[in-house]
């Protein structure tokens, strides 16, 4: 995978971490995870554009998840994100006689049906650990799991 894909992951695991509804930012994210915030503010354009995150405008504004964790399946994510190409046969003498291409094309299907298997969800629900490094203890101590 892409810088660009693992870190909107990570990014997603934030905002899904926080106790429902609750805004962050940006800078709070890229703090977190020691990304440049030229790349996190593309990173979660596209995720807004792809209606995983709500960016709000203004004075009380920041971003969201933009529907409920339960709801973003992984696989989703990633397939959004990541160009799956993992070879360029275009280019390649032996392509008509390659059968690399679909040994790499069932891979990439094998692992995209994996994390089919994961919502956003599973991955902060009750996870204590991660809230512990995300998260400040007040808040912490307030989630309920998602």
């Amino acid at each position: 995978m892409t810088s660009f894909t693992d870190f909107g992951l990570r990014a997603l695991i934030y905002m899904a971490a926080l106790p429902a509804g609750q805004m962050t930012n940006i800078t709070q994210v890229t703090d977190t995870y020691g990304v440049s915030r030229n790349h996190m503010v593309k990173i979660i354009n596209q995720l807004s554009r792809l209606g995983y995150v709500a960016a709000v405008r203004g004075k009380n504004g920041g971003i969201r998840l933009g529907k409920p964790a339960s709801e973003i399946v992984v696989g989703q994510v990633v397939r959004e994100m990541e160009p799956l190409q993992l070879v360029n046969c275009d280019i390649c003498a032996i392509t008509p006689a390659c059968r690399l291409r679909q040994a790499l094309n069932a891979a990439t299907e094998q692992f995209l049906r994996e994390l089919d298997n994961y919502t956003l969800a599973d991955l902060v629900r009750d996870n204590h650990p991660l809230y512990k490094i995300l998260l400040p203890a007040p808040e912490a101590s307030t989630l309920a799991g998602c």
